[in-house]
């Protein structure tokens, strides 16, 4: 699947998700925060991931040619978080998201990556504008929103959930 986008920055390669991630996807998506911030998903197994991969990144994919990405350090290749653009039906603009491993966070790997996938959205997907959804209490996520240049917008929800979460967007 290397027809799809991948990058680099100063300290980082990103890449799409892909099926034999799942042992890593697995792992974050059974993080304390991401329970607490993104939502537990039920994914169980290393099986359960590879699962969630082929179905709801790789439709989006190819679809679009973005999804989620991993991101990996480029020095020795550890695999650092995610970081993504989704394209959600019943929403207006493709949203932007990210999630670490904790002993990943606060290091500026968020930032740089998302800082770089901004960029291409405008520029290699010839998106305009992007929203961002995050829950009021995540304040680690709504400061890395404003710093990527995001403004609160407002309340919204996201398709299937009934859950309140601030809207933040930005223009590109």
């Amino acid at each position: 699947m290397s027809k799809y986008k991948t990058f680099q920055t100063k300290r980082l390669r990103v890449k799409p998700v892909m099926a034999e991630d799942a042992p890593f996807i697995f792992e974050l998506m059974n993080t304390p925060k991401w329970i607490q911030f993104i939502g537990d998903r039920n994914i169980r197994t290393v099986e359960e991931a590879e699962a969630y991969i082929i179905e709801k990144a790789f439709p989006q994919l190819e679809k679009h040619g973005y999804s989620n990405n991993v991101i990996l350090r480029k020095e020795d290749n550890v695999k650092l978080g995610t970081c993504g653009l989704y394209h959600r039906e019943g929403t207006k603009d493709p949203d932007i998201g990210f999630a670490f491993l904790p002993c990943h966070e606060g290091k500026g790997y968020a930032f740089e990556a998302s800082s770089q996938l901004i960029i291409i959205a405008k520029e290699d997907f010839g998106l305009r504008d992007l929203s961002a959804y995050t829950l009021e209490d995540n304040l680690s996520s709504r400061k890395l929103l404003e710093r990527l240049g995001f403004h609160l917008e407002g309340i919204g929800k996201l398709p299937n959930n009934d859950e309140e979460l601030l809207h933040y967007y930005r223009t590109l």
